[in-house]
């Protein structure tokens, strides 16, 4: 006989789904900043109990999507370019001390390999003669595994954790604006450099290089405030990044 989900299981599963929903209706624009939202409203319009609904929106406010009012409830809050470039700085820094702790702990055999064979298939996706929105899809897979892989190689629970918070935060992943990309000209140029900095990175872990390991990540995560600042030169690419609707106001590119 099948194992039935515990009461707990099925409250976690319920929270999860209804976090997910209103972080969909947030990127999306049906929420809007400053729109106010409280456990009611969100029970009505997802079909979902008080108590996942209670959880996920106190998730959402650590994830930085909410705020809480004095008068009760939560709003949906906007963002500054600070903000955004605070979030990007976050993951670098803890992604930049992961690469560190590999280079300067040794890394297990079989995730240096795997290492390496995402560098494989990322070098034939960046070399091919023109790149689709198809492709550029595939370099979020390629690239998301390389990062966790990354992760792993440092073999730290607790840094594990942490990054793991610091990618729920709004704007902060790795491949957050990489389907952007693809409508701007700069595209193939930036892959290049990024994928530049994945095979520098992983040569410093292999000569025990932590320093250089660490700069490098931190480097290559402000490729995504680049990646952003070139989609906001026009409302075209403006509008294909993921919760637009959450930023202030367009940034200009700085060189």
């Amino acid at each position: 006989m099948p194992v039935q989900p515990t009461e707990n299981e099925r409250a976690s599963s319920q929270t999860v789904k209804a976090q997910l929903s209103l972080r969909d209706l947030i990127l999306s624009g049906e929420l809007k900043p400053g729109d106010r939202i409280s456990e009611l409203s969100v029970v009505e319009r997802l079909g979902i109990s008080r108590t996942p609904i209670r959880m996920a929106l106190v998730r959402l406010e650590e994830e930085g999507f909410l705020e809480a009012i004095p008068s009760g409830g939560f709003a949906v809050k906007a963002f500054s370019e600070r903000d955004i470039h605070d979030a990007i700085e976050m993951r670098g820094t803890l992604e930049g001390f992961a690469a560190r702790l590999a280079a300067e702990r040794g890394v297990r055999s079989a995730v240096m390999l795997q290492l390496k064979d995402r560098l494989a298939h990322l070098d034939e996706l960046v070399g091919r003669p023109t790149l689709s929105v198809d492709d550029f899809s595939e370099y979020v897979g390629l690239n998301g595994q390389f990062h966790a892989l990354l992760i792993e190689a440092a073999d730290s629970p607790v840094l594990t954790r942490q990054i793991d918070r610091a990618l729920n935060l709004p704007f902060a992943s790795p491949s957050g604006f990489v389907m952007v990309q693809a409508m701007l000209p700069e595209a193939r140029k930036i892959l290049t450099i990024a994928q530049d900095h994945h095979h520098c990175v992983v040569r410093a872990i292999e000569d025990r290089e932590g320093a250089r390991a660490e700069a490098l990540m931190r480097e290559h995560a402000r490729l995504a405030h680049r990646n952003l600042q070139l989609a906001f030169r026009n409302q075209g690419t403006r509008d294909l990044v993921p919760g637009a609707v959450l930023i202030k106001k367009p940034m200009p590119a700085r060189y």
